[in-house]
């Protein structure tokens, strides 16, 4: 009765089963996978907010597939901000960068045809592709003070029936960013190829050290397909708002877009009153992000204080985002290790294999828990080693 795409195995994982019967019991819980803002005790404008979200305008029924006009102006000012020119007709207004990822798969991948992902990034990637029937084809980023693509391996895993190569800037949960030469390399092979970059740039204003080096929207040397939205950039994953902006050699990206739109055009899936708030709603980013870095390098501060006085763990360097990797010894598989860490300490992390790590010895924490829970976890987790 079914589609073959959807028989995943819908059990819940030994960690989840754990999780429930932990909450289950009334024990107590230090949570460092939390990563919602909405829930972690951030101040937000609630009266322009909820004012923007009242805009008469809303009661007009009057659809545009790419989105509203005053909508599209924001985000493009957004883009300038950070030093790109973004057309308003290059973007593209989705509910989600989710609903983005399958309106590019859409427009780029026959059933079967093939993306290339980085590993370690985002568990999410694999049900996407799912629904859309593309297949995944991984490619290693290496890690040597740093992280960096592997080239070698993504070129060997470039076939006939590859269309795109998705490149996350900064990296979840890695958090580094795409320097500027493997730009350059991209280009030249996605060019070369005629493939597509698909960029998610969702944490992109989270540089923990200056500025972000710069966005993908710019860019015009490959056809590329850059996303993000409201969820991360204002601390809003609730409103539901998110764009692409498609940018490329100019004849290649007109034909991209008129496929998109005629995509955006059969769903018309953005509702009238976030889009009018959209303006209001990225404004709410500047003290919302002032509040989240703040957090975020008080509890870098904090774990590298805590790792510093024992020689078992070390963290991987971060550049951006809510995230730190944690290297701990490989003496169980990393799932065990969390289900201990749960069952004896109270503590509830996210094993590396979530993130697609390809070996054990990695556990990954939330930076944007809130700092006293956040520094009592991290105790109780280093007590175990």
């Amino acid at each position: 009765m079914f589609a073959d795409r959807t028989n995943w195995n819908l059990e819940a994982n030994p960690l989840s089963e754990a999780l429930a019967r932990h909450r289950a019991a009334g024990k107590p819980l230090f949570d460092l996978t939390n990563s919602n803002p909405a829930e972690c005790g951030f101040e937000y404008d609630r009266r322009a907010i909820l004012e923007a979200l009242a805009n008469p305008a809303s009661l007009a029924y009057d659809p545009e597939p790419r989105g509203l006009l005053s909508a599209r102006q924001a985000v493009a000012a957004y883009y300038a901000a950070h030093g790109s020119e973004v057309p308003v007709d290059s973007i593209i207004l989705t509910t989600s960068t989710s609903e983005a990822y399958s309106f590019v798969f859409r427009t780029l991948c026959n059933p079967g045809d093939e993306i290339l992902i980085p590993e370690p990034s985002y568990p999410l990637f694999a049900f996407l592709a799912d629904i859309q029937d593309v297949k995944l084809v991984r490619y290693p980023l290496d890690y040597d003070y740093g992280w960096q693509i592997n080239f070698h391996a993504l070129q060997q895993g470039v076939t006939a029936r590859t269309r795109g190569v998705i490149v996350v800037h900064p990296n979840n949960p890695t958090g580094h960013f795409t320097k500027p030469q493997e730009l350059e390399k991209l280009n030249e092979i996605c060019a070369k190829r005629n493939l597509a970059i698909i960029a998610d740039e969702v944490f992109l204003d989270f540089a923990l050290q200056g500025d972000a080096p710069f966005s993908f929207a710019r860019n015009t040397a490959a056809l590329t397909f850059t996303m993000t939205g409201l969820s991360k950039i204002s601390g809003l994953p609730q409103m539901k708002a998110a764009w692409l902006v498609a940018s490329g050699p100019e004849q290649l990206k007109s034909q991209a877009l008129a496929r998109l739109e005629i995509i955006a055009d059969t769903y018309l899936s953005m509702n009238a009153p976030v889009q009018w708030a959209i303006p209001t709603l990225l404004e709410q980013r500047h003290p919302f992000q002032k509040q989240l870095l703040e957090r975020v390098r008080k509890n870098l501060t904090e774990l590298d204080r805590q790792l510093a006085t024992q020689k078992s763990c070390a963290r991987l360097a971060v550049e951006a985002g809510w995230y730190a990797v944690l290297r701990v010894p490989a003496t169980r598989s990393d799932e065990e290790l969390a289900i201990e860490l749960l069952a004896q300490k109270n503590v509830y992390i996210y094993p590396g294999h979530f993130y697609d790590f390809p070996s054990e010895g990695f556990l990954i924490v939330s930076l944007i828990t809130r700092e006293e829970e956040f520094a009592a976890g991290v105790k109780l987790l280093l007590s175990i080693f």
